[in-house]
């Protein structure tokens, strides 16, 4: 391929694309049916003067039959009255009149033809602006309703892309980040106030059981849980028992 018929076919894929940007649905819609009223204001003009043609032609084709019928009879009325001389001049008379009439008669059934083609043609094309009329109206308001939703779609697509939702966005986050440190910071508050009281309170149980038992060691009165009564035994072996129990209450007691 040349270079010169490269630079054609981009300039006509430019052109063309240019052309087709620029073609607006509702306005080439309005233009289409102006042009096809256009043209049936012109096919109404052929059809009128088909009609008055053939008007005419009817006309003179009645003519030429009245004229050949009028010197038929002159020819007969000749030859009654013996000028068989003027009989002959009347039926060449007849005679062309006759031709003439033949001719038109040929040119009258052609004339009938073509108006007949046009009228049909004109019938076909005013139901086809009818149509398109119709079509019109329904084409420009689909238009329309694309127009609108592709102008929504931009709008919704700006709204969620701009620089307003952002920051808009970025305070929901920051409230909630304000609001989740300020809740923190009550329970936080709320939880050492109540680890406070709670600590009083069994602090003051041992105490009072301590002071009871202080009570009960210093005026010598009985356990009120008394332990079972020690076997005999030696000394050692009585006390290991309590060891071990000693023992194990420290380590639950570690525990804890």
């Amino acid at each position: 391929m040349g270079l010169f018929d490269r630079i054609s076919r981009v300039v006509r894929a430019n052109l063309n694309d240019m052309v087709s940007k620029a073609e607006d649905p509702e306005k080439m819609l309005e233009q289409s049916v102006t042009e096809m009223q256009e043209d049936l204001v012109q096919l109404r003009q052929a059809v009128a003067s088909a009609i008055a043609g053939q008007k005419r032609t009817e006309q003179q084709y009645n003519q030429a039959q009245s004229q050949a019928n009028t010197w038929d009879q002159r020819a007969r009325l000749a030859l009654q009255k013996g000028d068989e001389e003027l009989a002959r001049q009347a039926l060449q008379r007849k005679k062309g009149f006759v031709e003439t009439a033949t001719t038109l008669k040929t040119q009258l059934d052609t004339q009938t033809t073509q108006v007949e083609s046009l009228k049909r043609n004109l019938i076909g094309l005013e139901s086809k602006i009818s149509e398109a009329k119709t079509k019109k109206d329904m084409l420009k308001a689909r238009a329309q309703y694309a127009k609108t939703q592709e102008q929504l779609g931009q709008t919704i697509g700006k709204i969620g892309t701009s620089s307003a939702m952002s920051a808009f966005d970025r305070m929901e986050e920051k409230v909630l980040q304000m609001e989740a440190r300020s809740q923190a910071v009550a329970e936080l508050g709320g939880d050492d106030l109540e680890k406070r009281f709670a600590a009083l309170e069994p602090a003051g149980d041992i105490d009072d059981e301590l002071a009871m038992m202080k009570a009960q060691i210093a005026g010598g009165s009985t356990n009120p849980n008394p332990l079972p009564p020690a076997s005999s035994g030696s000394t050692s072996t009585q006390d290991a028992p309590v060891d071990d129990d000693l023992e194990k209450l420290r380590k639950e007691l570690d525990s804890l």
